[in-house]
């Protein structure tokens, strides 16, 4: 057991409902506790600030992901695949799949985006009322799928086993428990999509298979790597694209700089993730006894990179709980760092982008049509509920 003598501890639980809807509170209260907090529900140290999130990060041989990256043994035990892995295999897994994430790919289908987002807010401006999720889902939802090969059948359960699969690599709690056979329906299916053959022509999917055929990876890894990419692809780009929606409506100034200045939508995507970042956090198991801020961890012990934390530090960032898109945000850690950052980032601020550009062209004001709320997952920071008023431009 690890000993923290000379650590400040941290008793609520950061996995409880009421955490999770007022998750910025516990992270103010974790900063000011220091660099290294020991968290006594989960027994494990959480790093709420910028620089230390940063230096683990970017230091993957003494904080490893091949132990697993949730906070709970049973997914850590099962879990295999890109993000579960370090070294070589890690870069062995990343490899099957990269020129599909490569500037130029997403070139190729930057159009489609474009045409796609401006239809789902065409859509939305003649509707006037929109739940602010449902807009934010219907882009990813037509594109994520499609990429990654997922058969036409079976899509409709998608948001929801991507959720599962989120609440899975937080600790054993209630809402663990609760989408556990979500997260299990999702990895049977997946299973029989590659037994099947049944992912689309011309897919990531079918280069994996392909992939197979050839004994570069093994079928089981398919399974685990079209899961890898495709619950993240949905539930971040939907979680940034409601955050952004949900700050526009609340912060109007921000909206009008944005319509005068569209070249401002880059940052404006950075500064949404750092202000609400998707991910909330991910564990990393320590491989060798090490120090950390002064800390002594001993190997074996857990640490939780809390990106939604260091993306609100005051030693790193100016004002950081002012929501400012002229803020040069990109340094921000909601998508990582190092070899475990976000391989589909770039899909990921593609559709962003292009909801953005959408409604900036289509909508004058994005106004707040009620009270919105939270969605209660383990791992993902994003809205359940957003109703909004669009008023057309």
């Amino acid at each position: 057991m690890p000993t923290h003598t000379d650590v400040p501890v941290y008793r609520a639980d950061l996995y409880s409902p009421a955490a999770i809807r007022d998750t910025h509170t516990h992270y103010a209260a974790l900063r000011a506790l220091g660099p290294v907090v020991w968290l006594s529900k989960q027994k494990a140290y959480a790093l709420p600030r910028y620089a230390e999130c940063k230096a683990v990060l970017l230091d993957d041989e003494t904080f490893i992901s091949g132990e697993g990256v949730a906070l709970n043994p049973l997914t850590n035990r099962g879990g295999r695949g890109t993000l579960f892995s370090d070294g070589e295999e890690h870069a062995r897994y990343r490899g099957q799949v990269a020129h599909r994430l490569t500037p130029r790919a997403l070139r190729a289908i930057t159009d489609t985006v474009e045409e796609q987002a401006a239809a789902v807010v065409e859509a939305a401006v003649a509707d006037h009322h929109v739940d602010g999720v449902e807009l934010a889902t219907a882009l990813p939802m037509s594109v994520v799928p499609d990429y990654i090969g997922w058969p036409k059948e079976g899509r409709e359960n998608l948001l929801r086993w991507a959720g599962a699969a989120f609440d899975g690599m937080g600790p054993v709690n209630r809402q663990f428990v609760r989408t556990l056979p979500l997260g299990l329906g999702m990895m049977r299916y997946a299973r029989r999509v590659v037994r099947d053959r049944s992912v689309l022509e011309g897919s990531m999917g079918h280069d994996l298979l392909c992939a197979a055929d050839e004994g570069k990876v093994m079928p089981a890894e398919c399974v685990t790597m079209m899961v890898d990419y495709l619950a993240p692809s949905l539930d971040t780009t939907i979680s940034a694209i409601s955050n952004a929606l949900h700050l526009f409506a609340t912060h109007p100034e921000q909206w009008r700089l944005l319509k005068a200045d569209p070249g401002l939508i880059p940052n404006a995507v950075n500064e949404v993730v750092r202000y609400e970042s998707p991910i909330r956090a991910f564990s990393r198991s320590v491989a060798r006894d090490t120090e950390l801020a002064g800390t002594a961890l001993s190997k074996g012990s857990r640490v939780l990179v809390v990106y939604g934390s260091a993306n609100r530090d005051q030693l790193e960032w100016d004002d950081p709980d002012t929501f400012d898109v002229r803020r040069d945000a990109a340094r921000q850690l909601g998508f990582g760092q190092g070899a475990h950052g976000c391989a589909g980032q770039g899909l990921a601020r593609m559709e962003t982008s292009a909801m953005l550009r959408a409604l900036v062209a289509r909508v004058d004001r994005i106004e707040p049509a009620g009270t919105p709320e939270w969605l209660v997952n383990n791992v993902v920071h994003r809205y359940e509920r957003l109703p909004l008023t669009l008023i057309p431009a």
